[in-house]
C-alpha cells in the first residue's frame, strides 16, 4: 500500500488533520498554543455549515468551532486559508 501524506497548510489538509472528533485534544493543544493564556480552550464543538467530502477533488467545507474558555467565555474559531478581503471587519 502506497503511503498517503496530508499537508496540513491546506485547507483540506488542516481540516482532514485537525476537524474530526478524533482529533478534537489535538486542535484544542494546537489552539492553544496560539492563544493567550487567559483565553485557553478547554472545550470545543464542532459544527459544519457544509459537506467536506472525501477527497481533496470534491472539497468544499465552512469549519466552525464554538469553544469554552478554561474562565467560561464562550468564542468562535473560524479556520480559512483563502484571502479575505474584509478580515479585519470580521474579527474582534
Amino acid at each position: 500500500m502506497q503511503a498517503v501524506y496530508l499537508n496540513p497548510l491546506t485547507d483540506f489538509g488542516f481540516k482532514k488533520l485537525f476537524g474530526e472528533e478524533p482529533h478534537k485534544d489535538l486542535l484544542i493543544s494546537f489552539l492553544n498554543t496560539l492563544l493567550p493564556a487567559h483565553h485557553q480552550i478547554a472545550e470545543l464543538q464542532y459544527t459544519k455549515n457544509e459537506y467536506q467530502g472525501i477527497s481533496q477533488a470534491d472539497r468544499k467545507a465552512i469549519f466552525d468551532l464554538h469553544c469554552l474558555s478554561s474562565t467560561g467565555e464562550r468564542f468562535i474559531v473560524e479556520l480559512q486559508k483563502v484571502k479575505q478581503r474584509f478580515f479585519k471587519d470580521r474579527s474582534i
